[in-house]
């Protein structure tokens, strides 16, 4: 382990969040607040650290971030074991997130992706069916931004890195400014 590589890499991971992607951290915040105002929902998604995000993001849209306030409306969808390994064994798992888009989600919701590489095969399946239902959709990505990050109307892209570790701090850190961002959209 070479500590001080993975002192710049993480040095140039939150100088890229706190810089170049304030913007689009603000961009993010202001589509997702107004969804629940307008009384939708937010769904996400990931695979193996990133459904960790996915769920962690859930959590704090439904509990709390920093304030005591109302939940809001958001949802995980790599937590339901039965829904999940129903449609992994009778059709794909590629499909796990499709599905539940087009059986839970409504026009107006918003979908959103967690991914380090961009090009996991279920999410970009998932924001195809969330462009065609018209749900907007919110990319956390990494490197180049994958394949999904055409299918994404908003993206926060950790470009400065390919590593997945690194990727995933700056992921953690955005979605942290999101909910902080969020709840003083909301509740003033």
């Amino acid at each position: 382990m070479d500590l001080q590589k993975i002192q710049a890499e993480a040095r140039a991971v939150s100088d890229q969040v706190f810089g170049e992607l304030a913007p689009a951290v603000e961009q993010v915040a202001q589509a997702m607040a107004a969804c629940l105002k307008a009384g939708n929902k937010i769904m996400a998604c990931g695979n193996g650290g990133s459904a960790a995000d996915a769920q962690h993001f859930a959590g704090e849209l439904v509990n709390r971030f920093l304030m005591n306030r109302r939940p809001y409306a958001g949802l995980a969808l790599n937590t339901d074991a039965a829904v999940l390994t129903s449609i992994g064994n009778d059709f794909s798992f590629n499909e796990v997130y499709e599905k539940q888009v087009l059986g839970l989600g409504r026009e107006g919701d918003l979908l959103v992706g967690f991914t380090t590489s961009g090009n996991s095969e279920n999410i970009r399946l998932a924001f195809k069916a969330a462009r065609s239902m018209g749900i907007r959709t919110v990319l956390f990505s990494g490197g180049t931004g994958g394949r999904i990050l055409g299918l994404s109307d908003l993206a926060l892209v950790v470009s400065c890195s390919t590593h997945t570790p690194r990727i995933q701090e700056g992921h953690e850190t955005m979605m942290h400014l999101v909910c902080e961002r969020i709840e003083e959209l909301m509740e003033g």
